[in-house]
């Protein structure tokens, strides 16, 4: 067992956990944030994504020991239930989730997209999702939604 400080959305924390121990296994177990989903656990379907430093990472195989060094964001971080960021708002006037276990990897994906790239075009956009997978055949809608949340924060 080892000690880390872990900076997630904005707030340290101090875990005891194996140093190879997956971020997502840290996040859900220990921090009690449900918004990054076990999906493979083999960082081939997106829905374990969250930012580390601003890019997207599969945080089922990220060990701990290596999320530590930077700073990580989950959905959590990103909005509240009062006032969701503008992701979070175009994926629920879309209708881009039917069942909501991809939209945690996609919404996150698509921030890091708009990070740095404000005005993506919907190649851009399905760029940045590939390797996303959505069981409810979604895509479209959530490429929709991706283009609105763009528009409406630029």
């Amino acid at each position: 067992m080892a000690t880390f400080s872990l900076r997630v959305n904005d707030s340290e924390h101090e875990i005891d956990v194996e140093p190879d121990t997956p971020l997502l296994y840290v996040l859900r177990n220990d921090i009690g944030l449900n918004g990054p989903k076990f999906g493979c656990g083999l960082a081939q379907c997106g829905a374990c994504a969250v930012l580390v430093d601003g890019r997207p990472q599969r945080s089922c195989v990220l060990p701990v020991a290596v999320a530590a060094k930077g700073r990580v964001t989950t959905i959590e971080g990103l909005g509240t239930i009062d006032k969701p960021h503008p992701l979070q708002r175009a994926f629920i006037d879309e209708q881009a989730c039917q069942c909501g276990y991809c939209g945690n990897g996609m919404i996150m994906s698509a921030k890091a997209l708009l990070d740095r790239n404000p005005h993506p075009s919907e190649r851009d956009i399905r760029q940045a999702l590939n390797g996303h997978l959505c069981r409810c055949a979604s895509h479209n809608r959530i490429v929709r939604a991706v283009a609105k949340a763009a528009k409406s924060i630029a």
